[in-house]
């Protein structure tokens, strides 16, 4: 596993992983419902890549696939931090 900085090539990976970790995860937790309010499966890519580029973001790859990321934001705060199922825990 490598981690690394963010490159705007990984927004489209991150955002498949967000989705696919709150509707795998976190389905213990959540509602169906719910879990459709937080992760819709459609993200602005933009928006979101502008949003890693103004943040300290750190990704983590595995054979050139993203299976986490973290991002904090200008005042220090934890803004995302996902991981994928197969590597939960670890």
């Amino acid at each position: 596993m490598e981690l690394r900085e963010y490159k705007s090539t990984d927004c489209e990976q991150m955002a498949q992983l967000f989705y696919n970790t709150v509707h795998s995860v976190n389905v213990k937790d959540y509602t169906e419902e719910q879990l459709n309010a937080c992760a819709t499966g459609s993200v602005d890519l933009q928006e979101w890549n502008h949003s890693f580029l103004n943040h300290k973001t750190v990704v983590a790859v595995e054979d050139d696939e993203v299976i986490g990321f973290g991002d904090i934001d200008q005042s220090g705060c934890l803004a995302r931090l996902y991981v994928h199922i197969n590597y939960q825990g670890m």
